[in-house]
């Protein structure tokens, strides 16, 4: 089956250039125009991965984004004609795993869209379990196989570039990991140093991870070099 995305933007001509790109390169794609059909979509079918714009009508891309990581890790891609840092912060803090600001070359973006969706699928279906299969650390299990984590045996939700993170970092206890080799590994993209959307990204793993630990600290800054994760 074809990979199915969803594109969110009430630009009509922005969607029907995405969606051009898009299938030249063998995706299906759908469109919805506001965030409500963009909700009632997700619910309904099958989507693998959703490019969402922030400025819509009736419901913004925020909004959006929030609702689908009430019970979906689906891979999102905002965009937004606003190109700030504190923008981008709010859009990654909501849920997001990249964005981009408009206007941007669609070459990049469908770059970027294979990107995700190599992360998010491809690597969780074809990677092979250590010996055991399963990483624990203190209360907390991670089965790469299955691409899930517990603590004390309830799921806990996360998307695929925390996954991704925390998987890093356990899988190598005790080693310190700079933010420019963790957005390298798991981005697959070479490091800006504008860029803070691995400290983004930590900062929302870490407050769902201490939430269900009763506030222990899991991933440690080791200041000035990077994050670790003590066994």
């Amino acid at each position: 089956m074809n990979k199915r995305i969803l594109i969110v933007d009430d630009d009509h001509k922005i969607a029907n250039l995405l969606e051009i790109y898009l299938k030249n390169e063998g995706y299906e794609v759908i469109k919805e125009h506001n965030g409500i059909d963009a909700i009632r979509r997700i619910e309904e079918e099958t989507v693998h991965l959703v490019i969402l714009d922030v400025m819509m009508p009736e419901l913004d891309g925020m909004e959006v984004c929030r609702k689908i990581r009430e019970d979906k890790t689906t891979p999102i891609l905002m965009l937004s004609a606003k190109d700030e840092d504190m923008d981008k912060i709010l859009g990654l803090m909501t849920g997001a795993d990249d964005y981009m600001g408009k206007p941007f070359n669609p070459l990049e973006l469908v770059a970027r869209v294979k990107s995700l969706l190599r992360r998010s699928y491809f690597s969780a279906q074809t990677a092979q379990p250590d010996a055991e299969g399963i990483i624990k650390i203190k209360s907390m299990q991670i089965d790469k196989r299955n691409h899930a984590v517990t603590i004390d045996d309830r799921p806990i939700k996360l998307t695929p570039i925390e996954f991704g993170i925390l998987f890093l970092l356990a899988s190598h206890p005790g080693r310190v990991f700079g933010s420019e080799e963790i957005f390298e590994l798991i981005w697959k993209e070479k490091y800006f140093e504008t860029n803070n959307s691995v400290t983004v990204h930590i900062s929302r793993l870490r407050e769902k991870l201490e939430k269900e630990m009763a506030g222990e600290k899991l991933i440690h800054t080791v200041w000035g070099v990077g994050y670790k994760i003590e066994n």
